[in-house]
């Protein structure tokens, strides 16, 4: 019988020294509150950087949900209703900037 990879020596082969120690440091830590900081951050210079790359905004705008609502456990209706309100700024951000389409410049 052949013996199986662990997920871990699978992966290891894709990452360089460095990775893998910084991986081996990654699995010490617990929730998501770091990583949504980081996304609301990378958000926010996305928007001042680029305004009117809405297309990644929204993708962006995405994941927070996604990681917001397991973080906080929110129902699907409070998912919709919290993506909808982002949604809603960012759709008014880019009538402001007169993208109406709510396109980024690669979305085109």
């Amino acid at each position: 019988m052949k013996d199986r990879l662990s997920p871990e020596a699978f992966y290891a082969r894709a990452l360089s020294r460095a990775e893998r120690l910084r991986l081996a440091e990654a699995r010490e830590l617990q929730g998501l509150d770091e990583e949504i900081a980081l996304l609301r951050v990378k958000l926010q210079r996305l928007a001042e950087e680029h305004p009117e790359r809405l297309d990644l905004l929204f993708k962006g705008v995405g994941l927070l949900v996604r990681a917001v609502s397991v973080r906080y456990k929110l129902s699907p209706s409070s998912q919709e209703d919290l993506a909808a309100s982002i949604s809603g700024v960012l759709k008014g951000i880019g009538g402001a900037l007169g993208l109406e389409d709510g396109r980024g410049a690669e979305g085109d």
